[in-house]
């Protein structure tokens, strides 16, 4: 594909840029031969690179941890879904007017679909266990929370279904729970990931069909 002047652009704001979305993105519009292209940056202010989004006209972008309930202070439009969770990971531009939504709770909902018949804990209080907690809403499924307050609680866990929303990696468990990590270094992080990004491609290529 030749990047030109009618190339549209797309990309995800982290702490941290990582390359598994440029790879899923840019695969995926190559092979529908989309003029399009997906990058991944680093950031430290939100508020600046939503603003640099707009200016530059990019046609959607990611959002990721710990962006994701601070975003929604400069994005006046947002999905049904998007309000009740009161976070974003995934943002349309048209033609300037910013709207919000949320492919997390999706793929948390697919998740945990598999344990309905375990109780679940959630750790982590933050954009991403928002959009948790959501799923387990809509799945009728009731659960508790865990935090860095009580956080030594985790030891005493038994069959349960946990869930971590944290950036927190090596958490030790009892071994009679099933054990869900967001990290994208861990199994089910690179299944939620994969998962939450064919929801976020429907939503580009719906913004590119709508141009």
């Amino acid at each position: 594909m030749i990047i030109n002047k009618d190339t549209l652009i797309f990309c995800s704001f982290a702490r941290e840029a990582g390359n598994t979305g440029c790879t899923f993105f840019n695969d995926a519009f190559e092979r529908r031969g989309i003029n399009a292209i997906y990058k991944s940056f680093s950031i430290y202010n939100i508020h600046d690179a939503i603003q640099a989004a707009i200016t530059l006209k990019f046609k959607g972008f990611a959002i990721t941890m710990p962006f994701k309930i601070e975003a929604l202070n400069y994005i006046a439009d947002m999905d049904e879904t998007v309000e009740c969770i009161g976070a974003t990971n995934t943002v349309i531009n048209t033609n300037g007017i910013l709207k919000a939504y949320n492919t997390d709770y999706k793929a948390a909902r697919v998740m945990l679909q598999r344990y309905y018949n375990m109780p679940l804990v959630i750790l982590g209080d933050g954009g991403y266990a928002a959009a948790v907690r959501y799923a387990a809403v809509t799945n009728n499924t009731l659960y508790s929370v865990i935090t860095r307050k009580n956080w030594s609680e985790i030891a005493d866990i038994r069959d349960s279904v946990i869930y971590n929303c944290t950036p927190v990696a090596d958490i030790n468990i009892h071994e009679s729970n099933a054990f869900i990590d967001c990290l994208i270094t861990s199994e089910t992080g690179k299944e939620l990931a994969k998962m939450q990004a064919e929801y976020q491609l429907e939503l580009y290529l719906q913004a590119i069909e709508n141009k």
